[in-house]
């Protein structure tokens, strides 16, 4: 496993994982060193890397906010957070977890820029309520002078011939978009080719079954994601951290884009897994999938398409 310490990644200029508590890797970081913090936190809900020490809720966000306090005191204040988290669900009841980091994230100094909506069309089939199929990323930023690099992340336009009213003001009769395309909007969806080039909208699967990133991380999320934060809130050689790196995507995009970055996790099977992801796309051997490709739809002729004969009824 690759294993840097913060000052070797500063020198070699490359992302890396470590294998650590999240808290105490924070804490070794020279204050204000960090531009960027994009990650999942685990949301106690006892998968698999979280059986071994389940809390209640209460003692949950107790521990996320020393992870929040340290990650305020590393962070540079044109910095930025881009928390993405799901539900607590407990005995069938729910809790967005977007509602407590808020008021966390709030507490703190932070202002929230957006709650980007992260929509994907697989996952648990719920019995007894709507099965969910979103997300949520809040960016969060340290103060007013914060880095948002809009053209790297526009989509096209959905009315380029769009014009101007003729008599108004000195843009009259002018086209109204712009010719580098569209903001994407805080709404990123699992779409078709005809929603992502039509709609204001982010192709963004998650990543189960057949993806071509998937792994032995049971809640992995795709590259793409962190990609697309890091290229709109860090410049090159920005410096990236991920408390709860997982499978090791964040690095991954950190990486793919230039950034140097240092991704966390306690777990060692998920440490090693993430640096043997990174060490595969240094060598050009990682599978991954390309941003911004539409997701495949079955045709009307394929079987898995088809009303089985037993519906029919």
């Amino acid at each position: 496993m690759i294993r840097f310490n913060e000052e070797a990644v500063q020198a070699v200029g490359v992302p890396s994982v470590v294998l650590g508590d999240a808290k105490e890797k924070l804490d070794e970081l020279q204050p204000q060193s960090v531009d960027l913090v994009v990650c999942s936190p685990p949301y106690n809900i006892g998968k698999i890397y979280e059986r071994s020490h389940r809390l209640s809720l209460a003692e949950y966000l107790e521990w996320q906010t020393t992870i929040i306090d340290s990650i305020n005191l590393v962070l540079k204040e044109s910095g930025s957070v881009c928390w993405q988290v799901g539900n607590y669900v407990k005995d069938g009841a729910l809790t967005p977890l977007d509602i407590p980091f808020y008021n966390i994230f709030m507490a703190r100094g932070f202002t929230l820029r957006n709650r980007i909506i992260w929509r994907f069309n697989f996952g648990h089939n719920s019995d007894r309520r709507f099965s969910g199929r979103y997300e949520t990323v809040l960016w969060f930023t340290k103060s007013d002078e914060y880095k948002f690099n809009l053209d790297p992340v526009r989509v096209p336009q959905i009315y380029p011939g769009k014009r101007h009213a003729r008599s108004k003001g000195p843009h009259a009769g002018l086209p109204s978009g712009n010719p580098k395309g569209k903001n994407p909007s805080d709404y990123w969806e699992f779409s078709a080719e005809r929603d992502f080039l039509q709609n204001p909208v982010w192709d963004l699967p998650n990543v189960k079954a057949g993806h071509p990133e998937k792994t032995d991380h049971p809640c992995q999320f795709p590259i793409e994601l962190a990609e697309r934060c890091i290229l709109a809130l860090t410049d090159p050689n920005d410096f990236v951290v991920d408390p709860f790196v997982g499978s090791g995507a964040s690095m991954i995009a950190a990486a793919k884009l230039g950034r140097r970055g240092l991704g966390v996790d306690k777990d060692e099977a998920f440490a090693t897994l993430a640096s043997n992801r990174l060490e595969a796309l240094f060598r050009g051997e990682l599978k991954m999938r390309p941003s911004g490709t539409p997701v495949r739809r079955p045709l009307s002729s394929e079987k898995v398409a088809r009303v089985p004969d037993e519906w029919q009824c």
